[in-house]
Parts: structure tokens; C-alpha cells; sequence
């Protein structure tokens, strides 16, 4: 949806074909946490959206990081200026959706429902999709942003590469008490205590918290997965009728993995979000590389077909794939930072953990490396297109 209104934005016709119903309900939460440089990015390409989106999320000034269940560093970051947007916004993936959806049709953007696509193919200048329901679809320029199973990427002849994780995470929701809110604040405990030293990050976002467990990697994860076993280990961390208010719980093994190339050999087809990366999410690194996939994939194809020769129109596309598979590469490698600190499956990692922890109350920068870590490097260097993620 966010290409599409980046193609309208440019006067481009744009169509969004789903696989799924109209009216189908999406599971669970998912992608709760939009950056302020999406905020902007969405803003810029549909004045007032980035703004609509803030007003429906939370954001949290405050942050705290424990080392078994000592606190080690505490933040607070000062109000926003009334207008400005925060450094990130929390919502539901499904009200993100639903805004995009509005705004979509206020663009203009026409939606074919119910037409899983199942093969891309290109020819004297058109792509081809063919549909699971027996039709077909033509156009001179495809975005694929068909998921981590993209069957546009497979078929186009690209693949995503990269190694899967070995521990697991469970990832609860659950509905904020509102007659006893807890405190707006994200909290991360490496080794908690109460879940025999397994890490537990939680974070609020609009009526609801997003409970994330790590798992050892003897644990089978099904004894904490489900409804049934998230209420066996939830009310150990937090007020017990938290555990009576869950809405959604999910279980990931993560891969982190980027498409070998994000176009095809045509330059006809373009590789967007999932369907061209995968991350772990510390750092919310998915959503938040996937928008500007979206804008950038929606400015090369306006730039090609202006073009006014085959080369130039290449040359647009292959800038898009080159910038954008660079971003993703930068993204996997400070997500794997991330996922590295948090395994600590080295002795010496965990070592430098113990007395980090150790020395965080006399000396600063050693509690902000325990809190900053499980998210990775912040990636301060934009790519050739001004934009970090």
C-alpha cells in the first residue's frame, strides 16, 4: 500500500493485488513500532498520514534495563514539542493497515481481492502474473511485496540468503489494565529471575503490551507458546491479570536473510519488505526498511519510464536495487549484532555482560552499552538515497 501511494504521489497508476479477502481479519498485532523517519517518509508522500498514524499510537519516553532483576540503566527522554514527530510511534499493524487502506482508496489505488498470485513472468516489455484462480495480470512494472515466501521472487528467479537462528522467541500481546495502567516504559531484563534467567523485553504500545520471551536453546518452545503456555510463565513477570488478557502469542525461529538481487534480470520486477529481506526484529529494522523500499522502488519506476532510452530505464531500477540491497545488508548485519548479544553463547560475551552490569552504576556508558546492544548498531550513515533504513 505504501508503493502504491508513493506511485500515485508521482501522477502513476497503481494497483494492489491481495491474495486475501477484503474482509479477512489479520492476526495478532505484528509490526507495532514506526520510526519517525517513516512517520516523515509516509508524510511526504500523503500529507497529514504520517500525523494520522502518530495520533492513533503511544510512544514512550521512558526506558529501564535490568541484569537479573537489578535495574542498570534508566532514561528519560524529554516531551516532544507540540507538532514534531517522536523518535517512534507503537500500534497495531492491523490500525497501520487500515490507514494505509483509507488513504489508498482516497489516492485513488484500485485493489483486486481474492487473487493469490502464484507465478511472475516477463516478456517483450510486460511482466506477467499468473493467478491461483486461473486469470492473469499484466503490467510494465511489478513490485513484489508478496512476504518472505514471495512466489513473485521465487518464480522471477531471485532467493533470499542467509541462515536461520537457533533460539527461539515467544511474543505475547496483551490488553493494558485500564482502570490500573501500568507505567508507559519499555523494560528489558537480561537473565530475569522469575523465568530462571531467560531475557524478557516488554514494550507498550497503543492498549496493549508486547511481551517477548527468549527462550534457552534446550527449551522446547511449545511449553510456552499458546495461551495456555504464555499463563504459565506471563503472571511470573508481570500483574497476574495480564495473563487473562492476552490477545495474540506467536512463536519465531528468525531468519536473517536478503535477496540476492532486488530486481530481475528484466529490470521489470521490484523486490520490496519481506520479500526481500528478513530480519530479526530488535531495532525494528522490517517495517521500518520495507517503507522506504516501497517509496524508492515507486521513484525508480517513475524515473524509468520517463527514461528516454532502455539503458536509462535499467539504470533507474538497478540504482533502486543496488541502494536498497545495501540498506538491507547494513540492517541484517547490526540485527545479527543484536542477536548475537542476546544468545551470548560465548564465554566471553557473557562475561562482558556480568561486569557491565557490574560497573553500570558507577560508570554510565556501560549501562547505555547493556541498553543499546540487543538492538544493534544505530545506523547513522544514510544510503546514496538520504535514508538509513
Amino acid at each position: 500500500m505504501t508503493a502504491a501511494l508513493a506511485l500515485r504521489a508521482l501522477g502513476r497508476p497503481a494497483t494492489v493485488v491481495e491474495a486475501g479477502a477484503q474482509d479477512r481479519i489479520r492476526p495478532g498485532s505484528r509490526a507495532i513500532f514506526i520510526h519517525s523517519a517513516s512517520l516523515m517518509l509516509l508524510e511526504k508522500i500523503r500529507p497529514g498520514l504520517g500525523h494520522e498514524l502518530n495520533s492513533y499510537g503511544l510512544t514512550w519516553r521512558t526506558k529501564r534495563t535490568f541484569y537479573r532483576g537489578k535495574e542498570i540503566y534508566h532514561r528519560t527522554y524529554p516531551a516532544n514539542p507540540e507538532g514534531v514527530m517522536p523518535r517512534a510511534t507503537s500500534l497495531p499493524q492491523i490500525v497501520t493497515e487500515r490507514l494505509l487502506y483509507r488513504t489508498c482508496m482516497e489516492a485513488g489505488v484500485e485493489f483486486i481481492w481474492n487473487t493469490p498470485i502464484v507465478s511472475a513472468s516477463v516478456a517483450n516489455g510486460l511482466v506477467t502474473l499468473a493467478a491461483a484462480t486461473g486469470g492473469s495480470l499484466r503490467a510494465q512494472y511489478v513490485i513484489a511485496a508478496d512476504g518472505s515466501r514471495s512466489p513473485v521472487r521465487e518464480t522471477a528467479g531471485l532467493r533470499l540468503e542467509g541462515p536461520q537462528t537457533s533460539n527461539a522467541f515467544v511474543i505475547v500481546d496483551t490488553r493494558e489494565d485500564t482502570e490500573q495502567p501500568l507505567p508507559v516504559e519499555r523494560i528489558f531484563h537480561y537473565k530475569h529471575p522469575a523465568v530462571d534467567d531467560r531475557n524478557v523485553l516488554f514494550v507498550p504500545f497503543s492498549g496493549h503490551w508486547r511481551v517477548d520471551l527468549q527462550c534457552h536453546p534446550t527449551d522446547d518452545p511449545e511449553k510456552f507458546s499458546g495461551v495456555d503456555g504464555a499463563r504459565t510463565w506471563l503472571p511470573k513477570v508481570m500483574p497476574e491479570d495480564y495473563a487473562n488478557r492476552i490477545a495474540w502469542v506467536s512463536t519465531y525461529i528468525f531468519r536473517q536473510a536478503v535477496a540476492n538481487s532486488f530486481t530481475d534480470e528484466s529490470r521489470r520486477i521490484l523486490l520490496c519488505g519481506e520479500a526481500a529481506h528478513v530480519f530479526a526484529p530488535f531495532g525494528a529494522r522490517g517495517l521500518n526498511s520495507g517503507i522506504p523500499d516501497a517509496i524508492l522502488a515507486a521513484g525508480a519506476i517513475d524515473r524509468a519510464l520517463k527514461s528516454q532510452s532502455p539503458y536509462e530505464a535499467s539504470a533507474a531500477i538497478d540504482h533502486f536495487a543496488a541502494s536498497r540491497r545495501a540498506a538491507a545488508l547494513r540492517n541484517r548485519a547490526a540485527s545479527n549484532t543484536a542477536l548475537r548479544h542476546l544468545t551470548s553463547a560465548t564465554i566471553l560475551r557473557r562475561t562482558a555482560h556480568r561486569l557491565a552490569a557490574m560497573f553500570a552504576p558507577m560508570i554510565p556508558a556501560a549501562g547505555r552499552w547493556m541498553d543499546s546492544a540487543p538492538y544493534g548498531p544505530v545506523l547513522g550513515e544514510p544510503d546514496v538515497d538520504g535514508m538509513q533504513y
